[in-house]
C-alpha cells in the first residue's frame, strides 16, 4: 500500500495534473470576480439581500442625487453666493495665506527680521495684494466649476427630485409639493429633521445611514429635499439588480468551489514539491530552480503589472479574454512560487540571491587574497583597491553631493520652519500650526510642539471658561438666595409689629414657603458639589431599564395629568439591562423629568426611547419648550443655567449639572442637543453584561 501511494502522489503526472487543476482555479476565481464586479457592475453583497429596496444598490442610486444636493444646498448654493467668495473656508484661506506668506519671508526684501511678525505681515499683504486676490479668483473658479459638474450631474439623474433651502430651488420636473411626491413608488422626504422613507422596507435597509449622514450636515432650518423613484425606473432598476443577484449568487458558489479546489491543490503541491516521497528527506532540485530567488520576485512582479495591462487593454472584450489571458500568466507565476517554495525548505531562499551572492563571493575575494597574502601583497592589495573602488564610484560623486546638498537644505528649511512657528507661538499666537512634513524627527518635533500648543490652548479655554463660571456662580447663588433671605427678613420683620392673628398665619406661611425654598437650593447645591467631586457611593447592579422607567413614570403621573403631556415611550422588545446605581439613575431620570414638567409646553408630547447600541443603552428624552431657547446646549449645561433666562422659574438651574455628574459617575455618558425649540437630552449606560454581577 506504501509502494502504491509512493507510486502515485509523487509522480510527475500526479503533479502536473494537480497543477492544471490550481490554475484552473485560479483562473475561474478571477473568472467570477470580473463578471459581478465589471461586467455587470455588481456586488457578491447582493446575495444576501432580499429585494432591491434593501439593497446596497439601492441607496446609492439615492445617495448619488442626495450627496450632490446636499452639497449645493450646503455649500454653493448659487452663483452670486459662490462669486461673493463666501465658500472659500477659513482654513483654505489661511493655508493660501500661510504658502505666500512664507514665500514673502523666504524671497521678498520687504521682509525684515527686525520687525514684528504682525508688521511684517502688513507689507506682505500689501505687497502681495494682486497674488492674494488671483488665488482668491482662483478659488472662486473652482467653486463654480464644481458647482457646474454638479448641477450636470443632478440634471443627468432619472430620479424624480425637488431641492430648496429655502432661497434656492432646484428640481427636474413641476413637482414641488411633499403630497405630489408621495404618489409615486418608492420615495424619502426630508423636511427639517422629520425624515420619512416609503416603502417601510427601505427603512430596514443596513445601508442607510450613507444618505442620513449626508443629511445630517445640512442646516435643517428650511430645508426640504424629495427625492423619488417613477415607476418605470423602479422596475427597471429591480429588473437589474434581480439580474445581478442571479449572477452574483451562481459566481458566489463558484468562487466557493473554486476557492477550496484552489487552496487544496496548492496545499498539496507545496507538500510534495521537491520530494520523490512522504519519507524522502532529500530535496531535489531541477535546472529552472538555478534561477536566482530575487529575480523570480521581480519576474512575478511583472507577470502581475503586465496582466493588468494586457486586462486594460482588452477591457471591451475582457469576457472572452480573461481566460486565455489568465491561464499562462498564472501558470508562469505558480511556477516560480513553487520554486521559491522549494528553496524555503532547502532553507536557501535569502542565501539563493543575486544580491547575496555578489556581496558574499566578493567578501570572500578579498578574505581570501588579504588572509593568504604576504605583507606584501596586503600592501599591494590596499593601495590598488582603494583607488578602484573611488574609481568605481566616481561616476556617482556629483550626484552623491548633489543628494547630499539637497537633503541637508531640506533639513534646515524645516528647522527654520519649526523655529519661526515657535517664536510666533512664543508671542501668544496659540493658533499657529507647524508644518513639517510627513516623516522624520523633525516632524515628530513639530508634532509634539502642535501638541504642547493644543494642550495650552485647551488650559487658557478652560481658565478662561472657569473664570467666568466663578463670576456666574457666585452672581447667580447670590441672587437665587438673596430673594428668598429677603423675603424671610421682611416678614419676620412685619411679624414682630402684626397684632392681627389672621395676617400673622399668612406671614408664617409665607416664611414657611421662602425657607423651604432656601432650603432646596442649599441642598442642591450641596448635591451638585458632591456629585462632581464623585464623592457619591456607588453600588452597580443588574437593571431592567425598561422597568425603570415605567415605574418612576407611574409616580410622577399626577404633574403628567397636570401638564396634560402625552408621555411616548419606545422600548426593544426583549429586556434591556444595564449595569448602573438604581437610585442615581433614578435620581438623574427625576432631574430629566422634572425639567421637562418646568419647561415644556403645556398639552405636547414627550418622547422617551431606550435603544441598544452595541455595548451601549441609549435613553433619549425629546420635549417641546414652552418658551424661546435662545441659548446654546454648551450654555444650559453649566450651573445656575436655566431654559428662562428671566429666571422666574423655582429651578435652582442644577438639575442638568447634577444629571450630568450623576450618570458619569456610572461610567456613563451625558449629552443634551438644541433644535430650535426642540430639547433632547441623551444618556449612555453601558450594557450589562452576564457574569459581571
Amino acid at each position: 500500500m506504501d509502494i502504491k501511494l509512493k507510486k502515485y502522489s509523487h509522480s510527475v503526472i500526479t503533479k502536473i495534473i494537480v497543477f492544471i487543476i490550481a490554475i484552473l482555479c485560479f483562473t475561474g476565481i478571477l473568472r467570477a470576480f470580473v463578471e459581478v464586479e465589471i461586467l455587470n457592475d455588481g456586488e457578491f453583497g447582493s446575495v444576501v439581500e432580499g429585494d432591491y429596496l434593501e439593497s446596497r444598490a439601492y441607496v446609492l442610486e439615492n445617495e448619488a442625487l442626495i450627496g450632490d444636493l446636499t452639497r449645493i444646498l450646503g455649500e454653493y448654493k448659487n452663483e452670486e453666493h459662490i462669486l461673493s467668495g463666501k465658500t472659500i473656508s477659513q482654513d483654505e484661506w489661511r493655508s493660501v495665506e500661510e504658502n505666500l506668506y512664507s514665500e514673502f519671508r523666504n524671497q521678498s526684501r520687504s521682509y525684515s527680521p527686525e520687525l514684528s511678525e504682525e508688521e511684517n505681515f502688513k507689507k506682505f499683504k500689501e505687497e502681495y495684494a494682486d497674488t492674494l486676490s488671483q488665488e482668491n479668483d482662483q478659488l472662486i473658479r473652482e467653486d463654480l466649476r464644481e458647482f457646474h459638474l454638479l448641477l450636470q450631474n443632478i440634471e443627468d439623474s432619472d430620479l424624480m427630485f425637488f431641492a430648496s433651502d429655502g432661497t434656492n430651488v432646484f428640481k427636474n420636473s413641476t413637482k414641488t409639493e411633499k403630497e405630489q411626491f408621495e404618489n409615486y413608488p418608492s420615495y424619502m422626504l426630508f423636511e427639517g429633521y422629520k425624515r420619512v422613507f416609503y416603502p417601510k422596507e427601505t427603512e430596514e435597509n443596513e445601508h442607510l445611514h450613507l444618505i442620513t449622514e449626508q443629511m445630517d450636515e445640512l442646516d435643517t432650518g428650511n430645508t426640504v429635499v424629495y427625492v423619488a423613484f417613477p415607476e418605470e425606473l423602479l422596475d427597471l432598476k429591480t429588473e437589474e439588480w434581480q439580474e445581478n443577484k442571479a449572477i452574483a449568487g451562481k459566481n458566489a458558489y463558484q468562487v466557493f468551489v473554486f476557492l477550496a479546489g484552489f487552496i487544496l491543490s496548492f496545499f498539496y503541491l507545496v507538500l510534495i514539491i521537491g520530494r520523490k516521497s512522504f519519507k524522502d528527506q532529500e530535496l531535489h532540485l531541477h535546472p529552472a530552480d538555478k534561477l536566482y530567488n530575487d529575480i523570480k520576485i521581480v519576474l512575478c512582479t511583472m507577470l502581475i503589472v503586465f496582466w493588468v495591462a494586457l486586462v486594460d487593454d482588452v477591457f471591451e472584450n475582457i469576457e472572452k479574454m480573461i481566460i486565455p489571458i489568465t491561464i499562462p500568466f498564472a501558470a508562469l507565476g505558480l511556477v516560480l512560487i513553487l520554486s521559491l517554495v522549494k528553496h524555503f525548505k532547502n532553507r536557501t531562499l535569502f542565501k539563493h540571491t543575486l544580491i547575496f551572492t555578489l556581496i558574499h563571493n566578493l567578501v570572500k575575494f578579498i578574505g581570501d587574497v588579504y588572509q593568504s597574502g604576504s605583507t606584501g601583497v596586503k600592501t599591494v592589495l590596499l593601495v590598488i583597491g582603494y583607488p578602484i573602488v573611488i574609481a568605481l564610484t566616481f561616476f556617482m560623486f556629483p550626484v552623491t553631493i548633489g543628494l547630499a546638498a539637497w537633503f541637508a537644505f531640506k533639513k534646515i528649511k524645516t528647522f527654520n520652519s519649526i523655529q519661526s512657528g515657535v517664536e510666533r507661538i512664543k508671542e501668544g499666537n496659540l493658533h499657529h500650526r507647524i508644518e513639517a512634513g510627513e516623516k522624520g524627527e523633525f516632524s515628530r518635533l513639530a508634532a509634539n510642539i502642535n501638541s504642547i500648543t493644543d494642550g495650552l490652548k485647551k488650559a487658557v479655554d478652560n481658565e478662561l471658561k472657569s473664570e467666568r463660571l466663578k463670576t456666574e456662580l457666585i452672581t447667580n447663588v447670590s441672587h437665587d438666595i438673596r430673594n428668598p433671605l429677603t423675603s424671610i427678613i421682611t416678614y419676620v420683620d412685619l411679624l414682630k409689629d402684626e397684632k392681627d392673628p389672621s395676617k400673622a398665619k399668612d406671614y408664617i406661611e409665607v416664611l414657611d414657603q421662602k425657607s423651604k425654598r432656601l432650603k432646596i437650593l442649599a441642598e442642591d447645591l450641596f448635591e451638585a458639589t458632591k456629585a462632581s467631586s464623585g464623592n457619591i457611593p456607588v453600588h452597580f447592579e443588574k437593571i431592567d431599564v425598561v422597568s425603570l422607567i415605567t415605574q418612576g413614570l407611574g409616580e410622577v403621573n399626577d404633574k403628567v395629568e397636570l401638564l396634560d403631556l402625552d408621555i411616548k415611550l419606545s422600548y426593544p422588545r426583549e429586556k434591556v439591562y444595564i449595569t448602573a446605581d438604581g437610585k442615581l439613575l433614578w435620581r438623574s431620570i427625576e432631574n430629566l423629568l422634572s425639567n421637562i414638567f418646568k419647561y415644556a409646553l403645556k398639552s405636547s408630547r414627550v418622547y422617551i426611547s431606550i435603544e441598544e447600541l452595541g455595548s451601549e443603552i441609549l435613553l433619549t428624552f425629546k420635549n417641546i419648550s414652552a418658551s424661546e431657547l435662545n441659548i446654546s446646549a454648551d450654555e444650559l449645561m453649566e450651573r445656575f443655567k436655566r431654559g428662562d433666562e428671566s429666571r422666574s422659574s423655582q429651578g435652582s438651574g442644577l438639575g442638568l449639572s447634577i444629571a450630568k455628574s450623576l450618570i458619569e459617575i456610572q461610567k456613563g455618558k451625558f449629552n443634551i442637543q438644541i433644535d430650535g425649540d426642540l430639547f433632547k437630552a441623551l444618556i449612555y449606560l453601558p450594557k450589562h453584561i452576564p457574569g459581571n454581577e
